[in-house]
């Protein structure tokens, strides 16, 4: 599987409920074509709490690497993507919550001082959090008070009223002690940037992309384009549009309604065997062998 995204690599799932709009999930990196989840972004707040294995957490262009009994909090509407360590498989536990949850009610006290200073602050991508201080242990033991209700004691009557008051209690512990960070312009204008290269990529990986063509559609020299988009997203603009075209070509390939070739066009590669041969650099195997697997 992979995570479902439109154009703006916006995630395409619900979380929840607009009622209550947490939701609760075990994942692990297996169970994703190619062993990790592509980039993509929601509104949602997301803690990740790690159970078993290592995991490679990115969000925008910080780099986190978590172990068993760590966790991270990925703020609303940032990029992040997630890769294994030393190719071992990753059990980890996903919440997620609307930023509405902390608010209360349009324009409360709770929005405007304990919320939107951290959930609207471009300069706040994530925090991560480690077994190293009080506070943090704190955190992380709620995280797995969470976890334990989801998997043991979803038929109790106030289960959701529990969860919710481990999430505010965890929030306060985060507001307490996450300084307040001035808003800085130009971390929202960068974020506004790579969404905008990522939404162009997406919108137009089955034709043939120049280097001109991403510089332009963001109004910056070829050279920055690339300076800028490694500094980010920690890989080329080239050997992100190859991956991107790899993970498409998996669902059509998935689909058995085409061809090798049809497969290869559809997914903007300039020939099959150019295709077959970037397909198995990345996936360890040839198309063909992935058709027969899928089946």
């Amino acid at each position: 599987m992979q995570i479902q995204t439109d154009r703006n690599q916006k995630e395409i799932k619900i979380h929840g409920t607009y009622g209550f709009p947490v939701r609760v999930s075990h994942e692990r990196l297996s169970n994703y074509e190619r062993r990790s989840f592509m980039w993509h972004w929601h509104t949602e707040l997301e803690w990740t709490y790690v159970l078993e294995g290592q995991i490679r957490y990115q969000v925008n262009e910080q780099v986190h690497e978590l172990k068993p009994g760590q966790g991270l909090l990925c703020n609303s509407n940032m990029l992040h993507t997630g890769h294994p360590v030393n190719d071992e498989d990753c059990h980890y536990v996903s919440i997620t919550f609307h930023p509405r949850l902390l608010e209360g009610y349009k324009n409360s006290f709770l929005k405007e001082k304990y919320a939107d200073r951290i959930v609207e602050n471009p300069s706040i991508p994530c925090l991560a959090l480690t077994t190293s201080g009080q506070w943090q242990n704190h955190i992380l033991t709620s995280l797995q008070k969470i976890e334990y209700l989801y998997s043991h004691q979803k038929e109790e009557s106030d289960f959701d009223f529990q969860i919710y008051l481990l999430l505010m209690d965890i929030w306060r512990i985060v507001c307490r002690h996450v300084g307040k960070t001035e808003d800085n312009p130009a971390d929202a204008k960068n974020m506004d940037r790579l969404k905008q290269i990522l939404t162009y990529i997406h919108g137009h990986y089955q034709e043939k992309i120049t280097l001109d063509d991403i510089a332009s559609e963001v109004s910056i020299c070829p050279s920055e384009c690339c300076r800028f988009f490694k500094k980010h997203m920690k890989e080329s603009l080239f050997d992100y549009l190859l991956n991107y075209r790899i993970e498409q070509s998996l669902d059509f390939l998935s689909c058995g309604n085409g061809t090798i070739t049809e497969a290869a066009i559809q997914c903007g590669f300039s020939s099959p065997s150019y295709f077959s041969r970037v397909f198995r650099e990345k996936m360890g195997y040839s198309p063909r062998e992935y058709l027969k697997l899928s089946q």
